[in-house]
């Protein structure tokens, strides 16, 4: 049986009465009050979560930036010292091995933030991939990520504005942290990378200047009213970045990975489509459910802020537009849904 790793804040968590389960090999916490009033706690003023599970990637030297350029979809010659991309690392089909977000510390130095249940795999990945001129390493045992979302997270922490995708060194209470103008649910928000001995005591602080713990259940609800895609789920290596709808992070005018399969795909048109859809009768849809035609529900959940079954699913291209009537089989039983534009939910004010 498989020992499952605990982020530094295990024990805080545990004190705050959360509920543990496994995840990507971690004990993290679901809830602690409750997944509805932690979701509407970041919707409405300000949530923190522990993301301390995620991995971290360093990649420096003086191709850093062409090994990742020739790896990752985007393009990083976009980006400027202190600004940061979402990206994906693909393979010769155009199947997403990873979706993450690729910081640029120096023109030599690069911060990649990776899904953790990918994290030995993307490492291994790009290793075999070295060029002369560039090193990775996996320092992901060395930091503790907090993710602080809400329209009041800047203010809660003191935070001026800053432009998402944005990131700098800075300091909260006195803590050194990096922070980073990113997030995981369409909200304002940051995320606190600190040194792993620092963690608790950045997690304390936040938590006293009045961000409440949320656990990954709201994380997942959250989300999904935003429609970002869940790798594992709603993305994989066997699914395209066209066919998600994640054309948009595929610089098609350079080479890399998988770009010639992708722009085949491009130019032919994907014959499915990753959809969002909100049900028409009660119901809440569940990955690998069936959808008429010949899809299949990859996500699914009880949206709190419309109080609707919601989620995101593979449909026949032709069935892909919004408007379009599906039907969904839920637990033997059909129930109506419909296709909208995404974002299903739309927040007030994004990341």
């Amino acid at each position: 049986m498989q020992t499952l790793l605990r982020t530094a804040l295990f024990d805080r968590h545990v004190a705050l009465g959360a509920r543990m389960v496994p995840f990507a090999g971690w004990e993290m916490p679901v809830q602690y009050e409750g997944v509805i009033p932690e979701h509407k706690a970041v919707r409405t003023d300000c949530g923190v979560f522990d993301v301390s599970h995620m991995g971290e990637l360093e990649v420096e030297g003086p191709r850093a930036q062409g090994l990742l350029q020739s790896l990752l979809s985007n393009d990083l010659e976009r980006l400027e010292d202190g600004q940061a991309q979402y990206t994906l690392l693909t393979n010769d089909s155009g199947g997403i091995v990873d979706d993450l977000i690729v910081y640029r510390l120096s023109p030599f130095r690069f911060l990649l933030i990776v899904n953790a249940a990918n994290r030995e795999g993307d490492f291994e990945w790009m290793r075999e991939r070295e060029i002369p001129g560039s090193d990775v390493r996996d320092v992901s045992d060395e930091y503790g990520l907090l993710a602080v979302q809400g329209p009041r997270a800047l203010e809660r922490l003191g935070l001026p504005e800053a432009p998402a995708f944005s990131f700098a060194e800075g300091e909260l209470d006195g803590i050194a942290c990096m922070i980073n103008r990113t997030g995981y649910t369409g909200e304002q928000g940051v995320e606190l990378m600190v040194p792993v001995e620092d963690a608790g005591d950045l997690w304390d602080r936040v938590v006293a200047r009045g961000a409440k713990p949320a656990g990954l259940g709201a994380r997942d609800t959250l989300r999904l009213e935003v429609c970002y895609p869940l790798h594992g789920n709603d993305i994989g290596p066997e699914t395209d970045a066209i066919s998600a709808g994640l054309g948009w992070v595929c610089a098609l005018d350079k080479d890399f990975t998988g770009a010639d399969e992708l722009r085949k795909i491009k130019a032919e048109g994907p014959r499915r489509r990753l959809v969002a859809f909100v049900m028409q009768e009660r119901a809440i849809p569940r990955e690998g459910m069936g959808i008429d035609g010949g899809g299949e529900v990859t996500s699914g959940t009880h949206s709190p802020m419309l109080d609707r079954g919601i989620g995101l699913g593979y449909v026949p291209a032709d069935n892909a537009a919004p408007g379009t009537e599906l039907t969904i089989d839920v637990r033997g039983k059909p129930r109506r849904a419909r296709v909208v534009k995404k974002p299903i939910y739309k927040p007030e004010e994004g990341p």
